[in-house]
């Protein structure tokens, strides 16, 4: 079973060099309970992106920090867990092992995988390297979001375990692949948006895509 190897919380700090505030800033936890908005002392800035029912804890996985930092050297003393504003990391748990609608048990709290996340200029600021998001994306190494389906403590080092997995064909890497294709199938599309979990702003936004597509 995999395990909660990394947990963080943040205040919101400054993001040079404009001066945006962000709670992209990241500092390690042993114990801290997760509520339906998200973790207890983790805060975001811009509340229409970021936390919410939808989006209250970000996992990503550790092993891809590797790979960031072969891509940018010059930022990779910054590439390492924590930096890309993630709550959880666990070992073993990538964009090709969880499923979009994934239930996992993490001591007293039930977690649900609700969407990819979107790489965002931010993190480009916070590695001073203007290429960063769109490598993220491109490579489908953007980690999850998860809303909380049952409150309770999450302690570091405790196991995870899948609970409920209704769309076995959708992992978030799958997601991607199919999102970012210039022209993709309508029908691949309303597929991704009937899978049970995904966020109800995707799954409009796939249903308006395909309706598009459709026309042409």
């Amino acid at each position: 079973m995999p395990a909660v190897d990394y947990l963080f919380i943040g205040t919101l700090r400054t993001l040079e060099p404009e001066g945006q505030r962000t709670g992209l800033f990241k500092e390690p936890a042993s114990r801290v309970a997760a509520q339906r908005l998200g973790l207890a002392g983790d805060h975001q800035a811009d509340r229409r992106y970021h936390g919410g029912p939808e989006k209250a804890v970000h996992q990503y996985p550790p092993v891809h920090y590797p790979r960031i930092a072969a891509r940018f050297p010059a930022a990779a003393t910054h590439a390492v867990p924590g930096a890309l504003g993630e709550n959880l990391g666990s070992v073993g748990m990538t964009e090709q092992t969880v499923c979009i609608g994934d239930r996992y048990r993490l001591g007293e709290a039930e977690l649900e995988v609700s969407q990819p996340r979107t790489p965002c200029w931010k993190i480009n600021h916070r590695f001073s390297e203007t290429e960063l998001s769109r490598f993220v994306l491109a490579e489908r190494i953007t980690g999850w979001y998860c809303r909380v389906i049952r409150e309770g403590t999450i302690e570091r080092g405790v196991t995870i375990a899948l609970t409920a997995r209704p769309n076995p064909d959708w992992t978030p890497d799958r997601f991607w692949a199919v999102v970012n294709r210039h022209r993709p199938d309508p029908d691949e599309l309303r597929a991704l948006a009937d899978a049970v979990g995904l966020a109800a702003d995707w799954v409009r936004r796939l249903r308006g895509r395909a309706a598009f597509l459709s026309r042409g």
